[in-house]
């Protein structure tokens, strides 16, 4: 088949799957009672369904393993895909059981980690980093893995803090799967490109229920998924960990700086309250629908950078940069107003 018909196929399959189980994950929702209610850190209107987020989980599990069902992957990438769709159903399961059951830290902290053991088990680890000025390093294995499991747990907690407001994990993640696709296809990586290609139609057909104002929520299972997902995912390929950390730069910024700002304060980094970005800028008297546009497009366009910017060198410096920039309005909004819970 022809790569523009697969392409095709895929990108409408996850769309359409998602579009279609979306909806239906939220009436089972409300059904058995596993809705948000606004209050505290929740300023939305109404119960909300918090499983919505199946629907980009099946829309964009069922669709990979579609693909690895008809052999679309090279035989180097057999093992590492299997991992993506292993880990995928572990963690959608895990974050399932959060939904209902609402677990500590501990027990998702732990199954975090078993993805992120699952992803070194099938050869999903951060292999080489090219350092500026100095070239590619090849990672000796007793740093590749802790640091990868660093990296997807990192990833997964990212994408949970990031599902504050509606529409705002789902069409970051949506732009980073996106990139990801371009980027793999840029390096004639096309099957692992069509993976990446499910992922962004998933949050696509997700995101037609989760807009503002928000028809369901993404819950546990699908923050879960979709970080799992953008961590491995942007593992597959050369240079696309550089890809993700410019288009993920605002919300890792951001939730190292809570987590810290949690423990100079006496809390728990795991601890929720309003102090996130996305949050504050709220509390500021920005709209929702204004935030999430302004994070789409900062994410889109600093991606984009990555994809167009070649020297490593110029690559740290556009991080760093915006960083230093997250960092600095951080600062100057935690001064205007106390926290709420």
């Amino acid at each position: 088949m022809p790569p523009i018909w697969q392409a095709g196929l895929t990108a409408v399959g996850a769309l359409g799957l998602a579009l279609i189980l979306t909806p239906l994950a939220g009436r089972l929702g409300r059904r058995l009672g596993m809705v948000d209610i606004p209050g505290g850190r929740r300023k939305h209107t109404g119960a909300v369904a918090r499983i919505g987020g199946i629907g980009l989980c099946a829309g964009f599990f069922l669709t990979a393993l579609g693909l690895f069902a008809a052999g679309v992957y090279r035989p180097e990438h057999r093992l590492p895909l299997f991992g993506v769709l292993l880990g995928t159903a572990v963690v959608f399961v895990a974050g399932l059981i959060d939904d209902r059951y609402t677990l500590k830290a501990g027990p998702q902290f732990l199954a975090q980690f078993a993805a992120g053991v699952i992803a070194c088990a099938t050869t999903v680890f951060i292999a080489k980093v090219t350092i500026p000025t100095l070239g590619p390093w090849d990672i000796p294995l007793w740093i590749a893995y802790p640091l990868t499991v660093a990296w997807v747990m990192g990833m997964m907690n990212t994408v949970n803090f990031l599902d504050g407001l509606d529409g705002l994990a789902a069409g970051v993640g949506a732009i980073a799967a996106a990139l990801f696709a371009v980027h793999s296809y840029s390096l004639q990586q096309f099957e692992i490109a069509l993976y990446a290609l499910a992922l962004a139609a998933a949050c696509l057909g997700f995101l037609v229920f989760n807009v503002h104002p928000a028809r369901v929520f993404l819950g546990s299972a699908g923050a879960m998924v979709l970080g799992y997902a953008l961590a491995t995912l942007s593992i597959l390929a050369p240079a696309r960990v550089a890809t993700a950390l410019l288009v993920m730069a605002i919300p890792i910024v951001d939730t190292g700086f809570q987590a810290l700002d949690r423990w100079r304060r006496g809390r728990s980094p795991t601890q929720g309250d309003r102090g996130h970005l996305h949050f504050r800028l709220m509390d500021a008297g920005l709209s929702q629908p204004q935030i999430v546009l302004g994070y789409w497009v900062f994410c889109a366009v600093f991606g984009m950078l990555a994809l167009v910017i070649s020297a490593p060198l110029y690559k740290l410096i556009a991080v760093v940069v915006l960083g230093l920039v997250v960092v600095a309005v951080l600062v100057v909004l935690s001064r205007r107003r106390p926290l709420e819970p």
